[in-house]
This record gives C-alpha cells, structure tokens and sequence, in this order.
C-alpha cells in the first residue's frame, strides 16, 4: 500500500479515536483488533506476522529522518502492504502516551489463539523419525534419541504454562523469557491477563510475534498434555503431600525423587497465580514438582523471576 501522503492532524477524529479505544478489553473484544505500540515491538510485528498488521501510524517529526528506527519500520511495513500514516505529535500521543512515536493495529487472533497447533507442531517436529515439519522421516532411528535431546541438534520441546496469572507485567514477562530461552510456546491456562492488553504486549517487547501463545481451560491443559505425552511440571515451594517438591538442581540431575526418563520427553513447567500460586488439586494432577533453592535471605521469588530461572535452567539442561 502506498505510505498516505497526508499528515492525520486531528487527535479527536474518529479513526484516532477508534484506535485509542482500543486500550480497553471492551473494545479490543468488539473489534478485534489490538494495539502494538513502540519501536521494538512494532518492528517484531511488521517482521514476523505482516499479514496481520492493518495499519502503522508514525510520527511525521520520526519519519522525516530517514535512518531513524521509526522510519525504517514505516518504510518495511510499506513494502509489507501495511497502511502507513504519517501522524502529528498530538495525534500520537492520543493514540498512546507509551508508544515512542509508532503504533500499529492488529488482528487479536494473530496472537491470542483458540488452539495449540502451532505448539503441537513443535512437539511433532521433535519427535524420533519426523522430519522438521513434522511428517515422517524414513531414515530415522527406529528407537529414537536416549538423551534429553531426541532429535541431532535439536532440543526437547520446552513450553510454559501460566495458571491464573493476572499481572499484565508478569505475564509478559514470561513470554518474553520462554522466548529467550526456546520454548516452544506459552499455554494460558484458565482465567489468565488478556494477552492483547497494552501492558502484556509491552512487557512482551515483541516476543509476543515469534512464538504461539494460546488458551486452555484446566482440564483441557491436563488432556492436552496427557494425549502428547508432555511431562508436567509444576513450580510450587510447598507442593502437596502426594507431590513433594524437587529441589531444581536434584531435578537437573535426576537425583533423588527427580525421574531422569522425564528430561527426554517434551516438557511444560505450570506456573501459578501471583498471589496464591498453584491450587493443591492442580499441583497433584502434575507429574512432578520443582522449587528453586533460596540461598539468600530473600523470602521468594516473584512468577515473573521464577519463570525465566527455571525456563532457562531447563533451556540449558537441554542443550548440555
């Protein structure tokens, strides 16, 4: 699409409201469209899902210098066949006081999905005789990898899980870490932070576009596990008295309590809710527990914190 040759002025218009607007869940929801704003993410956006983007505003003051980060996002979204608006300041601001002068709108179903396949087709992928896509590989070893790596070169599937997490921070948070740390994708189980929210797709710092993130009910995550044959694993500091918690360097090492085997096949660490953590029931439904050792004074760690020691204390282990 051809970069408008006008400079959208009027910050009480109806599409710069339309857009504003959607920093509300109402709207978001109504529409379903979601707002991605800063450089960082918006370039992720443009870069990994261009089909999904509608439409770019930048500031005009950002894209008259051509070799600014803004402008270069605006020129590759142009070429993507995105809608680019050259913007006021004071349209931008009504738009979004956070967005560092370029904001793009989205299709919420881009990121918040209904299903798991992207997910399952990881898990597939890694699997003794598949090729990377996933079909069979007719010159793979019958018996598969004995090693916590399946597959030459390529890790166990890792995933995260988050039950209950609220904070738009922490959510974000930890899908910024599974990505870092390779997983495979970031289930949100039961009532989770709407991932479309502003908070959530900031924190993201655009990993919100490279990896799946899709929703499941409680038993839907257990069922979804159990038919993949994914270990579950639950971050708890207490656990239950039939789960009782595994030291995370025990766990590493298949010491202990710790079964070894479970490092060898497709893994997801459950992650619970800020301020109540994991409900009994649902540490008991998973096949084992971890706790992070606290070898200073602190009294814990935050889910945000626990997310990314313990995803990338696996990530690592993986790949060892």
């Amino acid at each position: 699409m051809p970069i408008s040759s006008g400079i959208l002025e009027n910050p009480k218009s109806d599409r710069i409201r339309h857009v504003a607007e959607l920093a509300s869940r109402h709207a978001r929801r109504k529409i379903g469209r979601f707002l991605v704003e800063g450089p960082q993410a918006v370039r992720e956006a443009v870069r990994f899902m261009p089909g999904s983007v509608h439409d770019l505003y930048v500031s005009a003051a950002l894209f008259d210098k051509r070799d600014s980060a803004a402008s270069v996002i605006a020129y590759a979204a142009d070429r993507a066949g995105i809608y680019v608006h050259a913007c006021t300041g004071a349209v931008m601001e009504r738009i979004s006081p956070d967005c560092q002068g370029i904001a793009a709108v989205m299709d919420c179903d881009a990121v918040d999905l209904k299903t798991t396949a992207a997910i399952d087709r990881a898990i597939a992928a890694s699997a003794p005789g598949t090729s990377s896509d996933g079909t069979s590989a007719p010159d793979a070893s019958p018996d598969g990898a004995s090693s916590q790596t399946r597959k030459a070169g390529r890790p166990v599937p890792l995933i995260a899980a988050c039950w209950q997490v609220r904070d738009p921070g922490n959510a974000g948070t930890i899908i910024r870490a599974a990505d870092a740390a390779g997983c495979a994708g970031v289930l949100l189980v039961d009532d989770c932070v709407d991932v479309t929210n502003p908070k959530v797709v900031r924190a993201t710092a655009g990993s919100l576009f490279h990896l799946p993130v899709a929703r499941l009910d409680v038993d839907g995550f257990f069922g979804w596990a159990a038919n993949r044959g994914v270990h579950v694993t639950a971050a708890d500091v207490y656990g239950t008295a039939r789960r009782r918690p595994i030291p995370l360097p025990d766990m590493l090492e298949g010491r202990g309590d710790a079964p070894a085997e479970a490092l060898a096949r497709p893994h997801v660490i459950l992650f619970g809710n800020e301020a109540r953590g994991l409900e009994e029931g649902t540490v008991d439904r998973c096949d084992d527990v971890v706790t992070i050792p606290i070898y200073g004074q602190a009294e814990s760690l935050n889910v945000a914190t626990s997310a990314a020691v313990l995803l990338y204390a696996f990530a690592l282990r993986a790949r060892r």
